[in-house]
This record gives structure tokens, sequence and C-alpha cells, in this order.
């Protein structure tokens, strides 16, 4: 019913702008929002059930059980038969909890038995479990119980592992063929045979100070790779320990590489086994990340490896014949901006000589089959202005890629995730998760059957049963239980679209409101931002939790969450806008929605916007007051990275580039700290081990020295965080004081 009411109050016409009164509380009514923001929180906790399904397959892969956890802690086992897509109890509980009883002496409650294993007999008569630590056998026709000594291995869960790009190397130094053993002492490579016991010298130019290392073994046994390394020590960055104890804060310390900071540099080399010395490759030396992880043919004469620019404006596969030690470039992908390197997808396929590798150089993240042996693209093996968002698994044997991606869906919301399979050869395109939703998918142990459940920021979880050769549903499973949820009043979260700076693209966010709020009131809006383009971060599944969001809401605010121009999950045009402009944080898309957000819905007031944010959400909150100050008037930057050259190297190239150039000060949020305009408050964590605390303590000197007017939390011994409960607690009391008016005690006690 509540839901109902909030639809209607949601979709009816709304008065006029003119005609909303702002919302000014007094402080008897602050107070009074923060006592039923407390309740709210905990009489809404665990009210919702029934949000997907743990199944716990049996041996044959036709047969699975789980848990429905009710109120109270109620407990509910149900068996489930996919071949004839049916389900039913798996047990009497009320039975079963008697014969444990009478078995042990001690009391069961059939509602809350806790069995963390169980399996069932072939034809469905016995079912062994475990229970308090003890294995029991039991007849499912008498409920007779037998004790035993433990239960059948269950079948072990699908893994989609794929390797890193880097290699691991020091258990690599003997050879496949078990002959050889290599040795490095005092920087030079020697190899000493298992059998014979002979060790013969390999290098001479090696030292401690520049040796020979990282080692990789052809198949073959016949060919080591090794690198002349140049190492470099990285510098520390530093903090104190105020509160431990004693008199005296205690000093540490951590190993930090910055922007601009060189690396450990490889030069690669080739040994023959039975021919003493070291060949040269003819490639460039690798000075950016470590040694790369070895691709080698069937024939073990070739093998290929793959090369990052440091700048993450080149990204290169090259082929090495280990007989002549010449090199080829097998794919060379370059960007005017950025490739993201942590989202590249590449899959060696020796016994055809193909690469399925992904890119973004259609505009769009798809992905390709590529001749190994010439470099050509034999084929897209997708395409559209949707996006590739992982690779599940790749079958060699039927050719077949399971992906996820999202955007593929016209008429819904293009961060959602579906899952499909494909052909390499781009054809015969599986939907497998056709219902409208966030879909999170697995597989039984076969991969015959498949369990979707999905869900919408404001539609509740559906789980399903479906067949994997066809996506063809065989059963709905469960459907999430938010009766008693929404019969606690909670607002349900709303969904917003908005045309970005372009005027063409939709920006996607989420509303959260007060509860018990009045249309004919204006409201402040707070926006909750992270615009770090590593991703994407607005929820896009039905969440039960009552979040920071909704507290906030509670006490008197409309709190939204966007993603704006230049976080990830789009096309590349829309993720390029942050290419050496993080400052940019999307805040011009960002403002826009709000706008369309108040024209929809007259009782947000613009007139009265705050944010905050935690690391680069930091960075982006103080950015907010310093670059949009027309706009937004208050701002809590938690442990911000305020100056992308004191952060850690391997995120702030990625976006900002390389070589550390002026733009890197152009857009610091020191550089232009004597700009603030509205109300700030500021918080770090001393022992931040992410972003380094220094990095807000630059901002407190330049706001000093500017004679600026702010509020600061430094928390003793705390970490990378929004400051914890404290820090929270002081983020609601100065959102009240400065949007909504009211000074109010902390944590409105």
């Amino acid at each position: 019913m509540m839901r109902k009411v909030w639809a209607l109050l949601l979709l009816a016409p709304l008065a006029a702008a003119a005609q909303q009164t702002p919302f000014w509380p007094d402080k008897d009514e602050v107070l009074k929002r923060f006592g039923s923001s407390r309740a709210l929180e905990q009489n809404s906790q665990n009210k919702i059930y029934k949000t997907g399904v743990n199944a716990h397959w049996s041996a044959d892969g036709r047969t699975f059980w789980y848990c429905n956890e009710g109120k109270g802690g109620a407990k509910e086992y149900i068996l489930a038969d996919a071949a004839s897509g049916t389900k039913r109890p798996a047990f009497d509980a009320q039975q079963l909890a008697g014969a444990l009883g009478k078995a042990t002496g001690d009391t069961y409650d059939g509602r809350r038995l806790v069995i963390p294993a169980m399996t069932f007999s072939a034809d469905g008569k016995e079912v062994r479990f475990e229970t308090d630590g003890k294995y029991w056998r039991c007849n499912l026709h008498d409920y007779t119980l037998q004790r035993a000594d433990s239960l059948p291995k269950p079948p072990p869960p699908r893994r989609n592992y794929r390797p890193g790009r880097w290699e691991s190397f020091e258990t690599r130094r003997r050879s496949p063929d078990n002959q050889w053993v290599a040795l490095i002492d005092k920087g030079n490579i020697y190899l000493r045979h298992t059998g014979r016991g002979d060790t013969l010298q390999y290098t001479t130019d090696g030292t401690p100070a520049k040796p020979y290392g990282s080692l990789a073994w052809s198949p073959d046994s016949k060919y080591l790779v090794c690198y002349r390394v140049t190492p470099v020590a990285d510098s520390s960055v530093y903090y104190i320990l105020t509160s431990m104890g004693g008199t005296r804060g205690q000093l540490r310390s951590q190993l930090y590489k910055q922007p601009g900071d060189p690396f450990t540099t490889y030069e690669m080399h080739l040994l023959t086994v039975g021919k003493p010395g070291a060949v040269k490759v003819n490639t460039e030396i690798i000075d950016f990340f470590d040694a790369p992880r070895l691709h080698w043919r069937k024939d073990a004469r070739y093998f290929m490896y793959e090369k990052v620019d440091r700048g993450h404006q080149r990204f290169r596969i090259i082929e090495v014949d280990a007989q002549t030690a010449a090199t080829r470039t097998v794919v060379d992908e370059r960007s005017n901006t950025f490739i993201q390197e942590a989202r590249i997808f590449t899959k060696y396929l020796p016994d055809t000589d193909e690469i399925l590798w992904t890119s973004e150089k259609d505009g769009w993240r798809h992905l390709y089959l590529v001749d190994a042996l010439t470099g050509r693209v034999k084929n897209p093996v997708t395409a559209g202005e949707w996006v590739v968002r992982d690779i599940d698994s790749v079958d060699v044997q039927k050719r077949e890629v399971w992906f996820r991606a999202n955007g593929m869906h016209a008429g819904e919301d293009p961060y959602h995730i579906h899952h499909y399979r494909i052909g390499f050869n781009g054809k015969k395109l599986v939907q497998l998760t056709p219902e409208k939703g966030h879909h999170f998918v697995t597989y039984s142990p076969d991969k015959k059957y498949y369990i979707d459940t999905y869900s919408q920021i404001g539609v509740p979880h559906v789980t399903e049963l479906r067949s994997t050769a066809t996506g063809r549903k065989i059963m709905e499973l469960e459907r999430a239980d938010v009766t008693e949820y929404f019969a606690t009043g909670i607002a349900p979260v709303e969904s917003f679209t908005a045309k970005g700076r372009d005027g063409k693209t939709d920006i996607w966010g989420i509303v959260c409101r007060p509860s018990n709020f009045d249309t004919s009131k204006k409201y402040p809006i707070i926006e909750n931002i992270y615009a770090g383009p590593h991703d994407a971060f607005v929820p896009k599944s039905f969440t039960g939790n009552f979040r920071d969001m909704q507290y906030l809401a509670e006490l008197g605010f409309i709190v939204v969450q966007i993603d704006g121009m230049g976080t990830a999950n789009r096309s590349k045009a829309f993720h390029d806008v942050c290419w050496k402009n993080i400052a940019d944080a999307g805040f011009p898309d960002r403002i826009l929605w709000m706008k369309a957000l108040a024209k929809k819905y007259p009782y947000v007031d613009t007139g009265r916007v705050g944010l905050y944010g935690t690391s680069a959400g930091g960075q982006n909150a103080l950015g907010g007051l310093l670059f949009h100050p027309e706009f937004y008037k208050a701002a809590v930057s938690a442990c911000g990275c305020h100056d992308n050259r004191i952060d850690k190297q391997w995120w702030n190239e990625q976006w900002m580039g390389y070589p550390v150039g002026p733009h890197y000060d152009a857009q610091s949020n020191i550089t232009h700290a004597h700009k603030l305009q509205g109300k700030l408050l500021l918080i770090v964590g001393e022992a931040d081990t992410n972003v380094p605390p220094e990095s807000t303590y630059r901002v407190v000197d330049a706001l000093i020295r500017a004679r600026k007017d702010f509020d600061f939390l430094a928390v003793p011994g705390m970490g990378h965080s929004d400051g914890g409960p404290y820090g929270r607690m002081k983020r609601y009391q100065f959102f009240v004081k400065h949007l909504l008016g009211v000074e109010a005690p902390l944590g409105g006690q």
C-alpha cells in the first residue's frame, strides 16, 4: 500500500514552484527528525526477505537446495529439481527438529534449524546434513536419525579464472621437463642439471645492483626468458599516530609511488639451453609495470607478451622469435586520450593461433577475434552502441564467449548488466537474461542451468531458474518480500534521468526523499558524489539497506547520487571527458540533472545545494565549492586526493596522463583553495594509507594562508574513510546548520 501511495504522489501533478515555501525547520523539529531517522534506521533493518538464492547443487547437476531466511531468523529449506522444474520443502522441519532433540537430548526449533551443508540421496529418500558441527543421516520417510562421519563433498563452484597480465616468477626456476634449475648468484644466471648436478654459467655482466632475474621457461624447456633488471626503490610517505599511548606520537611510513616516480626497468634476454650466453631481444626496455606474462605458441618457438606504455595511450601485443630474438607487433592500439589498462581482456588460443581482445577503438568496449599470425582482426565478436562489461568464460571447443554487457536494451537504464553468449564469429548471440533489470547470474557445476537474480533500484529482486542451452525460463524460484520494509514508512528510492551538457546524452541518478516530506515545501538538495573515472557508482539493484543517504534525507533533505560524464561504463566519448580533466568531475551534467529534477519536482530547492564525498569523492566535494560556487553552497570532503600529484601513481597517471605537467597543478584543489566561497568541512584520518593525509593538510594550509573560514576534523588512528561514526555525525550536524539553518547538538542528541 505504501508503495502505491508513493507512486501516486510522485506521478501526480505538483503545485507550481511559486507556491512552494522553503523548508526551514526550527530546532525542535530538527531534533525530532534526528530521533525519527534513528528509529527508522533501526526499524527497517532485516525487513526484506528472499532477495536471492544461494544454490547448493547435487553431484548429478539436477537438483539443488537453498535456504530462505524470514522474519525473526526463521529458516525455510527448499529442494529444487531443475530437470522437472519443481521445488518443495527439503524436509519436514518440525519432524527433523523432533528427531534431533530425541537423538541429542537438546531442544531444536524447527523454524530456526541451522544447516550449513546437506546432500540428498539419488532417490530423494535420505538426507545427510550437518548441524552444530555434527553429521547425520535422516530417513525422510520416518525421520529416523543415524550419526555419520562426514558428508559427500559437493561439486566445486565454477570459477572463471584468467591469469593476470603480469607474471609471478618466484616459482618458475625449474624447467617444465624438470631437467634444469635456474639459479641466480651475484646477479648472474646459472643452469644446474637436476640429474648430473653440473652447473653452467650463462651470463657474466650481471651485478647485484643490476642483476638478471624474472625467469620464464619455454614449454619445451629449450629456452629461458630472463631480464636484465635495473631496480628502482620507491620513496616513502609518512604519517604519525598520535594516540598510541605513552607521551610520544609514533612515526609510520610506507613505500608509495606517486605520479612521475620512476619504475624498475626490464631488458628482455633469451637463453638457449646448452648454449652459454644471453641474447638481448630486439625490443624496447619495459619501463612501466613489471615483467609480463608470456604466451607461447604450440611450437614453443614463438611467444607473445603485452606492453602498456606509460601514459596509458598505447597497448601492444608483441611476438618474439626465441631462435632469433627478433620481434614483430601483433596488436598495436593507440589512443589520443587513454586506454584503461585494467579493463583490457585478452585470451590466447594457441591451438588456432588466435587472440580474443577487448578494445574501445570503435567508441564502445567490444570484443575482437585477432589472427595471431598476421595481427589482422578476423572479425568483431561483438558490436553496437553498448558496452561489454566483462568476460565470464570462453569455451574454446564450442568457440563461444560468455559475457556481461550493459546498454543493449532500449528503453532501459543503460547501466543494467545483462548476460549473453556469442560465437567467436560474432553470430548466434543468445540473450540469457531478457527481463528488465540489473542481473546477477550463477551457473550449475555443469553449466546446464543458471540462476538469474534481477532487480531495479525501485523494483525488488526476482530469482529464476533457466536453461543455459536456450535461455528458457524453467521456473521462478523466489520473489523478494518487501512488505515489512515499506510498512516502516521508508520512502522508495527513485531512478531519475535528464540530459547532460550536450543536450543529447542521458545522465542517470537516484533520489532519496524523507519518508514524511511535504510537497508544499522546498527542501535543500545534497549530492553524494564520487566521480572516479575507473567505474560508475550509482546503485542499480534494489537496496533495502538503510543507507547514509536515507539517514540524511530523513533530516529534511533531498539526497541524490549521479553518474556524470567522465565516469565509466558508457561510450568512450562519455568516458574521455575525464582525460587530463579530473576536476571536471561531470559537474556540468550533475548541475543540469539537479535542475531538471527541480523542474519536475518543485519541492527540490536548487538554491540550497550541498555535496559530500570520500577519497576521489572528497576531491570532488571540495571541487564543487571551488569551481562551481554559484550552485554548491556547502560541502563535506573526507580523505580527498586533492592534488593528483600527491595521490597514488597507478590511478592518477591513468586519467591525468604522463608526464606530469601544468595540467596537474591547474586542477589541484590546493592550487585553487583561495577561491573558497561556500561552507566547508574537511575530514581526514591521520593513519590514511590510501591517500596520504598531507593531501588534506595542504588544503588546510592553503585555506589558512588565504584567511578562509572552514571546519576541520582530523580523526586519530583512523585510516581511509568518511570519518567513521563520529565523522558522519559531524556531517549531519554540518548540513543541518548550513542548509537548514539550525544549530543542533552532535547527532541530534
